[in-house]
């Protein structure tokens, strides 16, 4: 499995456009100027984000503008659409953001995928009323299993659907519906993040994400369920799980992933086309992983954070969980770019062609990697007979076929356990208490099962936490000076360090348990590599299946079942499915 090269270009194949034969961006990145912006950003985390930072709201009070505490005040977001402008993003309205459906995808329009169902759109050979429509069927039938969601806004959607049928097309995502994990901000619309500490809470205005998102055309299907304040899975503040995995549906004891679990059973269980989630610590590949989804955590920056109620300032990634590679690819091309609110998202390189990088190249009829590029394989990785060892074996070895793809054994750093446990991870908790002392202050019982952590940051003495900044940029230097110097992206067992770090990662299907349990993994890339990440997956997934399968649907639903309509919240705690203890919680979250 050894061997290696300097990464070049390949030459575009048939069809591909020309630009596709530039040097990715994450080769034209100056290593030591995102090392000493990531020590920059670690500086203003340690002072509070003194000059701005996530935005919090003040106690809950419905109806009112959230008070925003000192040190923490951004403003609103940049406004709708591309570059805060209103407009339609014209990266959305290029050819390669279209796909011409597959056969057996045009009986039913919820297992279209973006691209699919844009082509249609496009085409008047779908209305997005009707797809709104389709969606809404089934989550009438399903969502009391799945309970996907906190919120189901049908009536609204319809609204947007017919109003997107009356304007201009806008791109690939133009009546594209959507599920929204509830921290992102969504104006008159509660925003709850599943903690008592936000339950009243309405926001004035969308998150910049979804004001983006709904500039390209996009409609909001709901608000999803979550790990409360983005914690673990879904459960309620109490700690009663709600969502379930959508491939087993009626085994709440199967690991759906979290925190953004319910955006993962929405898109998995076609309850929505695709959908929005957060990660500071694997928050959107675990989901991913676990219910046959690829989900993209950009570079820190990259997508802003503005209108997203914080959980880590130097962590925390929005970014999305779709059903193929040029799906996330459209979402963050939607969702990404500078915003004037958010210091991280700024000073960035450009947001390159990702729907391009995310199709995939032929040389004649075989598929190859849009640029050559060593894929880094770390010590143990395939190791041993398990389902996911196999499934990894036959991965790499599947990837290994495609051309310009060069698997390359790499060592791990100096001292990597130590610098990526536990101890130096929890230095990220002074970060999650800060903007929520006031409310530690008060009632720690807003908290719920979640509160250990945030006890826990609050408690961090200074000199650990300086000692763990450090520690992190030893770490962060010693994986770009070190993993990459032998490859361009490189395999992981899960989201550390890249969380810690900010650099971004994807994760894909690979295959299944013998129970039919979905098996995923993730690829690193160095800073801003999203476009590399993007093109290597999506050739996998050119000579590969595992990211058309669907789960199966819920057992059938009960007789005179009806689509969802008007606001419908999510139902009451069902206390069989289980219940986190504060304990789980804090086990869970470190």
């Amino acid at each position: 499995m050894m061997g290696s090269h300097s990464p070049s270009p390949l030459p575009t194949g048939t069809g591909a456009p020309t630009s596709a034969a530039v040097t990715p961006q994450d080769r034209a990145v100056d290593r030591r100027a995102f090392l000493a912006r990531a020590a920059a950003l670690a500086t203003v985390g340690a002072v509070g984000a003194a000059g701005g930072a996530a935005a919090l709201p003040g106690p809950a009070v419905a109806g009112q503008t959230p008070a925003f505490f000192p040190g923490h005040g951004v403003g609103h977001g940049s406004g709708s659409g591309h570059g805060g402008s209103g407009r339609p993003n014209p990266a959305l309205d290029r050819p390669e953001a279209y796909r011409r459906p597959r056969p057996e995808a045009l009986a039913d329009p919820t297992e279209l995928t973006i691209a699919e169902a844009a082509w249609l759109i496009r085409a008047r050979r779908l209305a997005p009323e009707e797809l709104v429509e389709a969606y809404l069927a089934r989550i009438g039938a399903y969502e009391g299993v799945y309970q996907a969601f906190n919120l189901v806004l049908a009536d609204a959607a319809l609204a947007a659907a017919r109003a997107a049928a009356r304007r201009p097309h806008s791109g690939a995502l133009h009546g594209i519906p959507l599920a929204i994990k509830d921290n992102y901000y969504t104006a008159g619309v509660p925003t709850t993040a599943n903690s008592h500490l936000f339950q009243d809470f309405v926001p004035p205005y969308d998150a910049t994400s979804v004001a983006r998102l709904k500039a390209a055309g996009a409609i909001v299907l709901g608000k999803t369920q979550m790990g409360p304040l983005a914690t673990t899975r879904a459960t309620t503040p109490a700690g009663v799980v709600t969502t379930v995995n959508a491939w087993t549906p009626t085994n709440p004891g199967t690991d759906p992933g979290g925190s953004s679990t319910g955006t993962a059973t929405a898109v998995a269980g076609r309850l929505a086309t695709s959908g929005t989630g957060t990660q500071t610590g694997g928050s959107i590949t675990a989901p991913s992983n676990a219910q046959n989804l690829t989900g993209l955590k950009p570079t820190m920056g990259r997508v802003p954070l503005t209108g997203i109620i914080p959980l880590t300032y130097t962590r925390d990634h929005p970014g999305p969980l779709a059903r193929d590679a040029r799906d996330a690819a459209i979402m963050l091309t939607a969702m990404a770019g500078e915003d004037p609110a958010d210091p991280r998202s700024q000073g960035l390189p450009p947001v390159p062609r990702l729907i391009e990088a995310a199709t995939p190249v032929y040389a004649g009829r075989r598929v190859r990697l849009r640029w050559r590029t060593r894929i880094g394989v770390l010590p143990g990785y395939a190791d041993g007979t398990s389902a996911t060892a196999l499934a990894r074996q036959a991965f790499l070895a599947e990837l290994a076929t495609v051309s310009g793809a060069t698997l390359v054994d790499v060592a791990l750093p100096a001292e990597w356990s130590l610098l990526t446990g536990g101890s130096f991870n929890n230095v990220r908790l002074p970060e999650r208490s800060e903007p929520f002392m006031p409310y530690l202050r008060t009632d720690l019982r807003g908290f719920g099962v979640s509160v250990t952590s945030w006890l826990q940051g609050a408690l961090l003495g200074a000199n650990e936490f300086l000692t763990g900044q450090r520690a992190k940029l030893l770490l962060l230097e010693r994986v770009l000076d070190g993993i990459f110097d032998d490859c361009d992206v490189v395999v992981q067992t899960g989201p550390v360090p890249f969380d810690i770090l900010g650099l971004p990662e994807i994760a894909f299907p690979i295959g299944f348990t013998p129970a039919g349990v979905p098996i995923g993994t993730i690829l690193g890339g160095l800073p801003y590599g999203e476009e590399r990440l993007l093109s290597v997956v999506a050739a996998y997934q050119e000579i590969t299946d595992w990211h058309w399968r669907r789960p199966a649907d819920p057992p059938a639903p009960a007789a005179g079942a009806q689509a969802a309509r008007g606001t419908l919240a999510a139902p009451a705690p069902d206390e069989s499915r289980g219940r986190l203890t504060a304990e789980q919680v804090a086990e869970l979250t470190q």
